[in-house]
């Protein structure tokens, strides 16, 4: 998605925010639960905390009613937020930073992370021993798309190996994000950049095979992070405080338990994935080490993240890691949370 685009929506969503009156931030389901409601901006395994901090409760014992709705999308899911049509975003940092760059008197704060890498991987049409990333040079790449986190993450880690994305092999980034896998399937590619389920199962069917990691290539970064508006903490500072003690349970809890426990728990959340596709994929993660293991955002991640994005050319000015974050509630969470 080139900025130009980018602009335009957030120029929208900015003038929506304007224009409607503000919604209210909560309501309640009944009269003990205060209901907030997550913007997700897809729905996927890559999110298992969040779907085990909701099936086994840990909202519910924080008073807190959870609906959770699947935005596509950064642009929908932070067009949302703006308009209050959501309370609480789950998408990727790089978001709040291009609505901070348009000028928004009512940022958008980072204040509980989920996911600490990358999420794809890189798939060959042939099984690959030693693996080496030179090889990439002039082969026909099917990537994610202009603009978004796995598509800076991918070229960032590209950069890393010498591999100019440009100049050195033919990158594709013209089919939706929807669509890769069925590209790929298709013929399009001799590698193709994937999340999971995706990877497992074109690995299950023999159709491709996972050779490389660009979470593990790009390092740690606020990947995944719920996120919602000033305005929102300063008048609900105790929901999002039991909010994220709620997110850092699950935490928790995914540390501590198998893949194949994990699954069980989310798989209501994945009615047509086949359970050995989600403990292959969720273990995948877990010994990656995506899934962070507390809720905070730390500096060194923030500026990883701003330095991925300024190599893609996407980052205007570097957006202050003081203005854009807090971890007021994640520290809190870790002190109550045992």
């Amino acid at each position: 998605m080139k900025v130009k685009f980018r602009r335009s929506w957030l120029s929208t969503a900015l003038a929506v925010v304007m224009a409607v009156s503000l919604l209210a931030a909560c309501g309640k389901s009944d009269s003990k639960l205060t209901k907030v409601t997550i913007g997700e901006v897809t729905r996927s395994l890559f999110y298992a905390p969040e779907y085990v901090a909701i099936a086994n409760g840990y909202f519910k014992d924080e008073g807190i009613d959870i609906d959770l709705t699947t935005t596509p999308g950064g642009d929908k899911t932070m067009t949302a937020l703006l308009s209050g049509t959501i309370d609480v975003a789950l998408v990727g940092s790089e978001t709040s930073i291009y609505v901070y760059q348009q000028g928004s008197d009512d940022p958008v704060i980072n204040f509980a992370q989920l996911t600490q890498t990358d999420g794809t991987f890189l798939v060959a049409r042939k099984p690959i021993d030693n693996f080496d990333w030179q090889s990439l040079k002039g082969v026909d790449f099917l990537g994610q798309r202009k603009g978004g986190m796995p598509q800076m993450a991918g070229e960032f880690t590209l950069k890393k190996h010498g591999i100019d994305p440009q100049k050195d092999l033919k990158l594709i980034q013209n089919i939706d994000f929807a669509n890769i896998p069925a590209a790929f399937l298709s013929g399009t590619g001799e590698y193709v950049q994937l999340f999971e389920p995706q990877a497992s199962i074109i690995e299950q069917q023999g159709k491709g095979h996972v050779v490389a990691s660009f979470g593990v290539e790009s390092g740690h970064l606020p990947y995944t992070v719920f996120m919602t508006k000033s305005s929102y903490i300063n008048k609900h500072k105790d929901v999002v405080q039991k909010f994220t003690n709620a997110i850092h349970r699950a935490q928790l809890w995914v540390a501590s338990h198998s893949a194949e426990e994990i699954a069980d728990v989310v798989l209501p959340y994945f009615e047509n994935t086949d359970r050995a596709i989600a403990i292959s994929s969720i273990d995948r993660y877990k010994q990656q080490g995506s899934y962070a293991t507390d809720p905070i955002v730390d500096e060194a991640e923030w500026n990883n993240l701003l330095d991925i994005m300024t190599s893609a050319g996407e980052l205007k000015d570097r957006a202050a890691y003081d203005k854009l974050v807090t971890t007021t509630f994640a520290n809190e969470a870790i002190k109550s949370v045992k």
